[in-house]
């Protein structure tokens, strides 16, 4: 009787641990995302169960030190909801709000949910007009999101939680389309990814092809994020722009450049029009597949052969990348040719070999997990390569 009990109690366990992914009636997935007016908007999504889908509201106020929360000074927002059953029939409802009419540089709390069911209170503050600013850029997360990436990820916080925001360059997840994954990427940001705004774009392993072997996004990827829509048309939140104080961050949908040439062309006519009018003081192109590579016989040369001479015709000071599970950085520019400094790093255990050969890299490392912290003050850029354990392992200064 005992080992019949001892094996109910198994499968039981087994169960919870198997659909610990399901949605529930409190709010879950809560995240902020970055907007393409981040000093006076800010897009925040979550998840419940379809159950309690109706009712779902946002709630704002502004921080005021006070623990007295008084009704009259909140702001209600309805948001859109979508319901939506990945390929293994889990179904959720996905939320979808934008707060709007924000002042600069302002702290504002929120709350998503309904009587009953509500999620703690978070905070974020708003952009400014200053010329400094903090954030956080990091490589593929891939794999053993949970037991692996985890530590990473609140290393980085720990770091730097002046961040203003955090930047993922694609490969969140390793197998598109598994509600699971996105279970273990999002149990890994708990705390943080509702409090730091968010910019991502898709790598490979966020893309299938659908039964007509048509290349598809993981269709979660809209559902859980609310990104810019202000790049190419049916590539929205995969493919946008931000400014963020003196910085302009550029997301290639690289996937897209590497296996559709249509795509491609598209994507770079885009970026020229960009860079053409940016008055940005500094510009960051993220993107998943690198310029460069750092291993044997995965050089993206359909991405380098379009892309490349636009970057170094407008001066695009950084390229944020993954995709080769290495790190790895070029020179620093010389003064009579203002090239970009090209960065691929990886923040997951997932690890590939360096090719010695490749003379682009001034350092490098393998077998080793990084987040990189990028400061701006006026008129220089500080960058610092971290790995797990907060030890520094690379920096370098640029000046304009």
């Amino acid at each position: 009787m005992k080992n019949i009990l001892a094996f109910a109690f198994y499968l039981t366990a087994q169960t919870a641990v198997a659909q610990t992914h399901l949605a529930d009636s409190l709010p879950d997935r809560i995240i902020l995302n970055l907007t393409e007016n981040p000093q006076n908007q800010q897009a925040v999504n979550w998840r419940t169960a379809i159950a309690v889908k109706e009712g779902q509201v946002a709630q704002l106020r502004k921080e005021d030190n006070s623990p007295d929360f008084s009704d009259i000074a909140l702001r209600i927002f309805k948001p859109s909801t979508t319901i939506f059953s990945d390929k293994e029939n889990h179904g959720a409802a996905y939320h979808s709000v934008l707060f709007d009419s924000l002042e600069t540089g302002h702290t504002y709390n929120y709350r998503v949910g309904k009587e009953g069911s509500w999620s703690e209170w978070f905070q974020f503050t708003t952009a400014t007009t200053k010329d400094s600013l903090t954030f956080i850029y990091m490589g593929d997360a891939q794999n053993d999101l949970r037991s692996r990436w985890t530590r990473v990820y609140r290393k980085a916080i720990q770091t730097a939680p002046q961040a203003s925001f955090i930047l993922h360059a694609g490969d969140l997840i390793n197998r598109s389309n598994t509600d699971a994954e996105w279970d273990e990427w999002f149990y890994a940001g708990n705390g943080i990814n509702s409090s730091y705004p968010q910019g991502m774009i898709p790598g490979n392993h966020e893309y299938f092809r659908d039964d007509k072997k048509n290349l598809t996004l993981d269709p979660h990827w809209q559902q859980q994020f609310n990104l810019p829509r202000n790049g190419i048309s049916g590539l929205e939140e995969s493919n946008y722009t931000v400014n963020y104080g003196p910085v302009r961050i550029i997301g290639l949908n690289t996937q897209i450049i590497m296996l559709d040439s249509a795509g491609r062309k598209s994507q770079a006519e885009w970026l020229e029009n960009i860079l053409r009018s940016n008055k940005q003081k500094w510009t960051f192109v993220l993107c998943h597949h690198p310029i460069y590579s750092t291993s044997k016989s995965r050089d993206n040369f359909q991405f380098a052969e379009l892309f490349n001479p636009i970057f170094e015709k407008y001066g695009v000071d950084m390229l944020l990348q993954g995709h080769d599970h290495t790190y790895a950085r070029s020179a620093l520019p010389k003064k009579e040719k203002k090239t970009p400094v090209y960065v691929v790093s990886v923040a997951g255990p997932k690890m590939y070999k360096l090719d010695p050969e490749k003379n682009w890299i001034e350092k490098s490392a393998t077998n080793t997990q990084l987040f990189q912290v990028i400061e701006i003050k006026g008129n220089k850029l500080i960058f610092s390569a971290y790995t797990a354990n907060g030890q520094l392992y690379d920096r370098f200064e640029l000046e304009q």
